[in-house]
């Protein structure tokens, strides 16, 4: 598990613990580290929902909790994270919209919330993508694929015309 001790290093910038086998969740202290600029916690066996306590961490550029068993929706909370620029949540078993909060990360440059094409194992994110998405003009990559064996993302509804705002989109 993620050692309980590093909620006290309040001054943190980074965290790189990405590609362990750290099992557990993330405690809800996390939101206590505010001066984080980087967290890596990809590529784990994390679980359970992500914790709206991330929505603290204000100064975050990049989150990447790709790669583990995260379930339940993705908080609305991450929203208030307008300094990110990347975020990746792909390869988890997360549910639900996408929330439109995520049209608050203006700076954001890449989103990966993909399952992976073969199936095996990945978010099942449905519903419309959200108008707010056009709001992110820095966005350069852009990741919501589902899975061909329907084992995935079931985006559904028509593109919103405000996609056409990603005019940075490669």
């Amino acid at each position: 598990e993620i050692p309980s001790e590093i909620g006290n290093l309040i001054n943190l910038e980074t965290l790189d613990l990405a590609d362990n086998q750290l099992t557990g969740e993330i405690p809800s202290w996390i939101g206590n580290l505010t001066n984080l600029h980087h967290l890596f916690l990809g590529g784990n066996q994390l679980v359970d929902e992500i914790p709206s306590e991330i929505g603290n961490l204000i100064n975050l550029e990049t989150l990447d909790l790709a790669g583990n068993q995260f379930t339940g929706e993705i908080p609305p909370e991450i929203g208030m994270l307008t300094n990110l620029v990347y975020l990746n949540l792909s390869h988890n078993e997360l549910t639900g919209s996408i929330p439109q909060e995520i049209g608050n990360l203006v700076n954001l440059e890449q989103l990966n919330l993909e399952s992976p094409w073969d199936g095996g194992g990945g978010n099942f994110l449905s519903g419309e993508i959200p108008s707010e998405i056009g709001n992110l003009v820095n966005l350069t990559h852009l990741q919501l694929t589902g899975s061909h064996t329907g084992d995935g993302n079931n985006i559904s509804g028509a593109i919103p015309p405000e996609i056409g705002n990603l005019a940075n989109l490669i």
